[in-house]
C-alpha cells in the first residue's frame, strides 16, 4: 500500500510540482480514503518525505558495495545518473532525480535526507580508489547535468550529450 500511495504521490509531483500534493488529491489518485492514507503517512510531509527516501533507496540499490574495484562507485554513479543517449524531454516521471529534487523543494527536512544520503554518498565517492577530486568532480557533473535538465538551463543534447558523457566516462577509467 505505502508504495502505491508514493507512486501516486510521484505521479503529482510530475504534474503539478509540490503544490499538487495535497492529502486529498493524493488519496483521490491513490484510489484510497483519506482515512487510509492517513494511516500510512499522517502528512503531506510525510508523504515527500517518503517518496525522497524511496528514490534515493532505488538509486542506492543499483550502487556497488564496498569492496569493489577502484572507480566502480563512481563509475556506477554516472551510469545510473546520465543515460547514454539524450533524453527527448520526457515527463512520465520515469527521471527519478528530477522528482527526488522537486520533491525535497519541500524544505529543509526533506533536503537534510537528501544531506544526509550525499554526505555517505560523497565518503564512497572519495574512498572509490580514484583521486578525491576526480570523484567529486563526477559527481558535480552529474548534479549540474540534472540541474540543467531539471530546469531546461541549455541541458546538452544529441552529440554533444554523448561526448560530454564519454568525457565523464573516460575520467573515471571506465569504457567510453
Amino acid at each position: 500500500m505505502r508504495d502505491h500511495l508514493l507512486d501516486a504521490v510521484e505521479r503529482l509531483l510530475v504534474r503539478g510540482g509540490l503544490d499538487a500534493v495535497r492529502l486529498d488529491a493524493v488519496a483521490e489518485e491513490a484510489g484510497v480514503s483519506k482515512g487510509g492514507l492517513l494511516h500510512h503517512f499522517p502528512s503531506k510531509r510525510a508523504l515527500v518525505q517518503g517518496v525522497v527516501e524511496r528514490l534515493a533507496d532505488r538509486f542506492e540499490a543499483v550502487l556497488p558495495g564496498p569492496g569493489a574495484p577502484p572507480g566502480a562507485f563512481a563509475l556506477a554513479w554516472l551510469e545510473a545518473s546520465i543515460p547514454e543517449e539524450s533524453p527527448a524531454g520526457d515527463t512520465s516521471g520515469a527521471d527519478q532525480v528530477p522528482v527526488a529534487l522537486l520533491a525535497a523543494a519541500g524544505g529543509p527536512e526533506l533536503l537534510d535526507v537528501l544531506r544526509a544520503r550525499y554526505e555517505r554518498w560523497q565518503r564512497r565517492l572519495t574512498e572509490d580508489g580514484l583521486d578525491p577530486a576526480v570523484a567529486t568532480l563526477v559527481r558535480m557533473a552529474v548534479d549540474g547535468w540534472w540541474s540543467a535538465r531539471l530546469l531546461d538551463l541549455s541541458p546538452p543534447h544529441d552529440g554533444l550529450h554523448r561526448e560530454l558523457r564519454n568525457l565523464l566516462v573516460e575520467l573515471v577509467g571506465g569504457r567510453s
